[in-house]
């Protein structure tokens, strides 16, 4: 008795494929199940097709499906935002004193470059600063800077 891969047996294969990528997340599975569908597909509009035609065209939408997600797509998810990232990003770094923070109002300083989007920030510092002074980052509070004189 000889096997003979129908159409059905791509789709099943290509569903029980696109399952698994509930189990492991890497969304690369995901296009080779993709493949079997339309594998499934063509051996339903031509079912005469060839095992060495039919895993041919398998391999080829696999690859062209992964090629399409990590071209286009997987750019499109990707986090461009700092968020979280303050602290990392900016503790230790150096700016100078545009205006020294007051009673009623917080200090503005300059980095050399923009860190997180912006050379300029609010800041509060215990110690006294005069405008042209140099402090240093040691937290982030809020939307401020806590700063020390450098």
């Amino acid at each position: 008795m000889e096997f003979e891969l129908l159409y059905w047996h791509w789709i099943v294969l290509g569903i029980a494929l696109m399952m698994m990528e509930i189990f492991i997340p890497s969304f690369t599975i995901l296009w080779f199940g993709a493949g079997a569908i339309i594998v499934g597909g063509m051996l339903f509009v031509l079912p005469e097709a060839s095992l060495t035609s039919q895993c041919l065209l398998w391999a080829i939408s696999s690859c062209i499906f992964t090629g399409l997600w990590f071209k286009f797509l997987k750019p499109l998810s990707v986090n461009k935002t700092m968020a979280g990232m303050s602290l990392e990003s900016i503790q230790g770094e150096v700016g100078q004193v545009l205006v020294p923070p007051s009673d009623s109002r917080r200090g503005t300083l300059r980095f050399p470059a923009p860190i997180l989007g912006s050379d300029e920030w609010s800041f509060i510092c215990e110690d006294q600063v005069a405008i042209g002074d140099r402090v240093r980052v040691t937290e982030v509070s809020g939307n401020s800077l806590i700063v020390v004189k450098h």
